[in-house]
């Protein structure tokens, strides 16, 4: 059996060997966990192998580097970014100094000449902005370059698409956020802005009074035109009351003269039925001319026997001679009496 010198001795003799092997395990851990790579989504890593382009990782899965001999040179963002530059002095064709800054939309499409195109690339595409935005705006005037935004951002798009392919860098969309002109330029355009409103108020309150003219001057007209067919229908309709009056009274009249008519006629009638003595009609004819002389018509009917007038005479004294005798009133003139009975009759 071993003693505790021996064991001891040992155990001197093998502590540095634990703590040596202790010590590589964990460097070889440490360079193996740090040559394992996940890449996330949206992103890929630049390989570079003893100091050269290798590979690019897209995503998909854990990558391993070799140690030693493989690194991971960049990693690119491959979502699209955006890049708010400050604002750049410009001046227009009419000589105009205003503050323009722009916002750029851009995405990486190639990570190798992304990684080895251009050292700064974001620094090359804000000079390339300016630049570019003096060049376009010097053309411009100031209300052509305030009304031109659309057209600016198309043209600068175009041109820093181009310029900046050899980067891998796709510019998306490029905007002008703010256009700032000189205070004085400012307060000019305040005034002409207030001015045109003016004007246009000027011109609606115009319009305005024209169509309420015209709508007053049509609703006179309607009413005009309303009370005209009124009149005139009030006037048809009086013609027509006038007319139905008129016929309703000529039928009447019609109907009355036909009532005399037939009293007449059945009066003749009953005349002829009860066969009148000569006598009687004597004294009608004589009632007959009393009533033609009584000094209410114009004409006078003389009868053509004016020759046998003392005939006539002569019958009515009889007649007035057989009066008293069919009457025996105590009137002193049955003449007369006898006549105004005949009247009634």
């Amino acid at each position: 059996m071993m003693t505790v010198q021996s064991l001891t001795a040992v155990m001197a003799v093998s502590m540095p060997l634990v703590i040596a092997i202790v010590v590589v395990v964990a460097i070889l851990a440490i360079i193996v966990i740090s040559n394992i790579h996940i890449v996330p989504q949206g992103k890929a890593f630049v390989i570079e192998h003893l100091g050269s382009y290798r590979k690019t990782w897209q995503t998909g899965g854990i990558k391993f580097t070799i140690p030693f001999l493989q690194k991971v040179s960049k990693k690119i963002n491959l979502m699209e970014q955006v890049a708010d530059f400050p604002p750049q002095p410009v001046i227009t064709k009419d000589n105009v100094r205003m503050q323009i800054d722009t916002v750029v939309f851009f995405q990486i499409t190639d990570c190798k000449l992304y990684a080895y195109g251009h050292t700064t690339p974001m620094t090359a595409i804000e000079n390339l902005t300016s630049t570019t935005l003096r060049n376009i705006i010097g053309e411009l005037e100031l209300d052509a370059t305030l009304t031109s935004r659309d057209l600016i951002n198309t043209q600068m798009r175009a041109i820093l698409d181009e310029a900046t392919d050899p980067w891998g860098i796709k510019v998306t969309r490029v905007e002008l956020k703010n256009i700032i002109p000189p205070k004085e330029i400012q307060d000019a355009m305040e005034k002409q802005m207030k001015a045109e409103r003016e004007r246009r108020e000027s011109i609606l309150r115009a319009e305005g009074e024209k169509k309420s003219a015209i709508l007053v001057a049509e609703g006179q007209k309607e009413a005009a035109i309303l009370k005209a067919e009124a009149e005139k229908q009030a006037a048809i309709l009086k013609a027509e009351a006038l007319k139905e009056a008129a016929i309703r009274e000529a039928e009447g009249e019609a109907e009355a003269i036909r009532k005399v008519q037939e009293a007449t006629a059945a009066g003749i009638r009953m005349i002829n039925e009860s066969n009148p003595s000569e006598a009687v009609l004597t004294i009608k004819s004589l009632e007959a001319l009393q009533k033609v002389a009584d000094g209410q018509a114009t004409k006078i009917i003389i009868p053509s026997d004016i020759q046998n007038m003392a005939g006539l005479i002569t019958s009515i004294k009889e007649i007035a001679a057989d009066t008293p005798v069919q009457k025996p009133a105590t009137s002193k003139k049955p003449a007369p009496k006898s006549t105004d009975t005949s009247n009634a009759k």
